[in-house]
């Protein structure tokens, strides 16, 4: 344990002290495009952060390949240096995406031939375990076509959900942590030797996460861009295919013996199976409802768009660091809920706690729907949105002005309220600057 946890600092620390660097390389470099409709900053803000997190994945594999009981991973096992091989594709098609902004199928395409050569170097699927079936073994197309499937789907999810400052870091941070767990599991407590490529990845990728996230969170002073999220989508697809795909279930002694006492009551059994899948499961659904959502309006599943899971929190009334511990929230519940029930399938309790979780999930995602409004004598010590009413001025009605300084103040409100409460502010001081012109004519006894 101490061995990975030095490992995960090295990498974090080499991120974190390359990101500074990086972003002011970036800003000369000119990689800060203009605001987009879709966008939710205000700021051009420079791009290119993959650039330090690629660094601090290739740290952290050379400080493991340095350590006594990790270098045995890349001795007996070609799944590192097919990481890096891959890694190293994807990251450099970002580079030139977040700086020239290339098409969506060519980078589809770079990320088929980044898969590919993971397959190549021996990073692929090569049985999967069927319920009711058992242990199936994949022959090699169907073994690579899965592989570079799962590859695509992971990189486009995490790069579908990086929309908000911090977000696809912090949830792939929360994914890699309880990965990391499992994988851990398996390794030491099974003592499956295959298992100890995606322990090390795991660790890797929460260190770069890590890193990361300082420079990252809101506001953010960097974006990781394609760069940074396809790179760590890529090695979170690489951990999931290592382990779920060559860890022989029935060395786990998840079955009893035979095949048929093997096929228990279907799903408890192959939880652990699935986590790998489970940890993606918010930005894989994401990355659905954006294809559906896309494909029903006749538009191309790749054309961006504000109808994500983190714009509609946006949009229902969240602020911006609400929405992120939202998705959070989720994230964890999901990935932590899936590895407790691995471990413990047959305790009621925590079924029971999943549930209270989600149900306070849900309470906490719908929240501005059902905003408190307190009564008028507590209105002076609460913040202006939780007020009935404003206070209005003797003669000058500034009840306008007062509309557009509260949403000029409250972070919560959208760009539009906030330009529409200036311009009814500019309105009701116009027609007071006249009413009082109008009030010293008349007392002059001059014509207005």
């Amino acid at each position: 344990m101490r061995e990975y946890l030095l490992t995960l600092c090295v990498t974090a620390a080499v991120t974190y002290l390359l990101t500074g660097p990086v972003r002011k390389f970036a800003i000369v470099a000119g990689a800060m495009p203009e605001i987009r409709a879709r966008d939710v900053h205000r700021e051009p803000t420079p791009r290119l952060g993959g650039i330090a997190m690629f660094f601090g994945l290739c740290a952290g594999l050379l400080v493991a390949d340095n350590l006594d009981n990790l270098n045995g991973v890349f001795e007996s096992s070609s799944e590192p240096q097919a990481l890096l091989s891959g890694a190293a594709l994807i990251w450099l098609i970002g580079v030139l995406d977040d700086k020239f902004e290339i098409d969506a199928l060519i980078k589809l395409g770079g990320q088929m031939i980044a898969a590919g050569v993971m397959v190549m170097q021996g990073l692929t699927i090569l049985w999967l375990p069927v319920p009711g079936v058992g242990t199936v073994s994949l022959t090699q197309w169907q073994g690579n076509l899965l592989t570079v499937a799962l590859v695509l789907i992971t990189i486009n999810a995490v790069n579908f959900v990086d929309g908000l400052d911090g977000l696809a870091a912090g949830m792939v941070c929360i994914a890699a942590a309880a990965f990391f767990m499992y994988a851990y599991r398996i390794w030491y407590g099974y003592g499956l030797e295959a298992a100890a490529p995606a322990t090390l990845f795991a660790a890797i990728l929460m260190g770069m996460c890590l890193g990361f996230l300082p420079h990252n969170m809101h506001p953010a002073r960097i974006f990781m861009g394609d760069s940074g999220s396809m790179l760590i989508g890529l090695v979170l697809a690489a951990g999931a295919i290592s382990i779920t795909g060559q860890v022989d279930p029935d060395a786990m002694n998840l079955f009893a013996g035979s095949e048929r006492s093997a096929v228990h009551q279907t799903v408890p059994v192959y939880i652990p199976l699935l986590l790998p899948l489970t940890i993606i499961a918010v930005p894989a659904a994401d990355l659905i409802l954006a294809i559906v959502r896309r494909t029903w309006r006749g538009q191309s599943p790749f054309a961006a768009d504000r109808g994500h899971l983190h714009h509609r929190l946006l949009e229902i009334g969240h602020s911006h660091s609400r929405a992120v511990l939202i998705m959070y929230f989720w994230s964890a519940l999901i990935a932590f809920g899936a590895l407790a029930y691995s471990v413990h399938s047959a305790s009621m309790w925590i079924v029971l706690c999943i549930v209270a979780l989600s149900a306070v999930g849900l309470v906490l995602l719908l929240l501005p729907r059902f905003t408190p409004r307190m009564p008028h004598w507590a209105e002076g010590v609460l913040p202006p949105r939780y007020r009935r009413g404003r206070h209005h001025a003797v003669t000058y009605g500034t009840d306008e002005a007062d509309g557009a300084e509260e949403a000029s103040g409250d972070s919560e409100a959208s760009a539009e309220e906030r330009e529409a409460a200036v311009g009814a502010g500019l309105h009701g001081a116009t027609a007071i600057g006249g009413r009082s012109r109008h009030i010293e004519a008349r007392e002059a006894g001059t014509p207005r």
